[in-house]
C-alpha cells in the first residue's frame, strides 16, 4: 500500500524494522527537550502528516520498550488518524513512573501501524441472539 506523506521533521521517514514488523516507530521532532514530570502528559510533535486512503486508519501505539523501561505510554492508545485527517500526527505520552522522564529531538516515542477499517451500519432491534457467555464481562470468563 502506498500512503502519501509530507515529512517536515529533521528525522528519517518511519520505516519497519523487519518483513514481519506491524508497526513503524515515530520519532519526536522537537526544537528543545521535554520533561515529563510523574504522572504528567504531553504533546510530542513528529512533524509528519499523512493521507491515508478511506477505509484506513492509523494506530498511534506504546512502544513496548519506553512502557516497560520507564513507564512511559501512549495516553489514548491506541490513538487513530482518521482517513480525511490532514494535520501533523502528535503523540499523547503519559508519564506512569515516578521518575522524571526527558524526550530528545528524534527520540522513539511511539509506533504506527495502518489498519483496514469498516463502518458499522446499525439495525435497530428489540432483543439480541443468546450466548453462552450472555452480558458476562469484567472478568467473567476467568483467570485460567
Amino acid at each position: 500500500m502506498k500512503i502519501k506523506i509530507i515529512n517536515k521533521s529533521k528525522h528519517p521517514l518511519p520505516n519497519y524494522a523487519t518483513n514481519a514488523s506491524a508497526g513503524m516507530d515515530l520519532r519526536a521532532n522537537l526544537n528543545e527537550v521535554i520533561v515529563i514530570k510523574p504522572l504528567e502528559r504531553t504533546l510530542v510533535s513528529t512533524g509528519l502528516f499523512i493521507e491515508i486512503p478511506v477505509g484506513f486508519e492509523a494506530q498511534i501505539r506504546p512502544r513496548s520498550g519506553l512502557a516497560l523501561k520507564n513507564g512511559v505510554t501512549v495516553l489514548n492508545s491506541p490513538g487513530t488518524i482518521d482517513a480525511d485527517y490532514r494535520g501533523e500526527i502528535k503523540v499523547i505520552l503519559v508519564n506512569l513512573s515516578n521518575e522524571p522522564f526527558a524526550i530528545n529531538d528524534g527520540e522513539r516515542v511511539a509506533q504506527m501501524v495502518i489498519a483496514q477499517h469498516e463502518q458499522a451500519e446499525w439495525i435497530k432491534v428489540e432483543e439480541l441472539l443468546e450466548t453462552e457467555r450472555g452480558a458476562g464481562g469484567f472478568g467473567s470468563t476467568g483467570k485460567k
